[in-house]
Parts: C-alpha cells; sequence; structure tokens
C-alpha cells in the first residue's frame, strides 16, 4: 500500500510522486501561515502569491476526498484537477453550487471570493503592495468567513 510521505515524516515535505488528502490539506496551512509570515516581514508580493495557492491546495483536498480507495478515476476529472485555476478547481471539486449559494447567503464571502478568484498562478511575475497582499491574506485566512473557513466544511 503506498505512503504518503507526510505520515513517515510529519511537517516535513511531500512527495509530490504521490499526494493525498492529508497532504494537500498540511500545505493549504503551510502556505497560508507561510503568507501571513511574508506579510508580516513586509514581503507582499510573496505573501500574494503563497496565499493563492492555500487556496488550490485546500480545493485539491476536496477533489482528492472525492476519490474512493482502488478507484480509477475519470481521465476528464484527472486533467481538470491539474490546473492553477481556483474557479475550475471549484467545478472540479462539485463546489461550485455550494460556492453559489453561500455568496448568496453572505455578501461577505462573496466579496472574499470575488477578490480570492482573481488570483493566479502568473501572480509570482507581478508586484503586489501590502494592502492587496493584506486583503487577499484576510479573504483566505478569515476564521469564520473565509475561503478556506468555507472550503474546510466542505
Amino acid at each position: 500500500m503506498p505512503m504518503s510521505i507526510t505520515s513517515v515524516l510529519p511537517h516535513t515535505y511531500v512527495n509530490m510522486g504521490f499526494v493525498n488528502r492529508r497532504d494537500f490539506q498540511f500545505l493549504a496551512r503551510n502556505r497560508l501561515t507561510e503568507a501571513k509570515a511574508l506579510l508580516g516581514a513586509s514581503h507582499p508580493d510573496g505573501a500574494y502569491y503563497l496565499a493563492g495557492y492555500a487556496v488550490e491546495c485546500g480545493l485539491k483536498a476536496c477533489i482528492a476526498r472525492r476519490t474512493e480507495r482502488h478507484e480509477f478515476p475519470d481521465k476528464r476529472t484527472v486533467d481538470a484537477s491539474h490546473t492553477h485555476n481556483l474557479r475550475d478547481l471549484v467545478k472540479v471539486a462539485n463546489l461550485e453550487q455550494e460556492r453559489l449559494e453561500e455568496a448568496k447567503r453572505d455578501p461577505l464571502f462573496r466579496n472574499h471570493w470575488d477578490l480570492v478568484q482573481q488570483w493566479s498562478e502568473h501572480s509570482r511575475y507581478r508586484r503586489h503592495d501590502s494592502e492587496m497582499a493584506q486583503a487577499l491574506v484576510e479573504a483566505i485566512g478569515d476564521r469564520k468567513r473565509g475561503v478556506i473557513a468555507w472550503i474546510k466544511r466542505h
């Protein structure tokens, strides 16, 4: 039975040959913690960039949860999962309807998501001021109404 590296060496690193739901959850927490640390150290570009990866990893944990042990996943789902596009990952995770319902119910969550969905992996090539990075980190990390809190409920 394959074993994830984090089950052997927790909180060290993730073996990219085999990444499971727990690995993605760990990475999501870590990326958000790292983003907060970079923001606190006056490095908003890195903070912005890593904060988005926290959401990506959280959504990929939701996708991994849908995969049953010993299941051979559908090729389209596998291919669609290999993206950094957060809007696409919400759809692959079958969370689009829940996201729409939450956005309708909670205007603050809707504002958070509107900000978060603008992130892309290409942000590493762009400059972000402290205000923009702080807004993204808060939209993601708000403990009750942030995007990560919403992802954790799924």
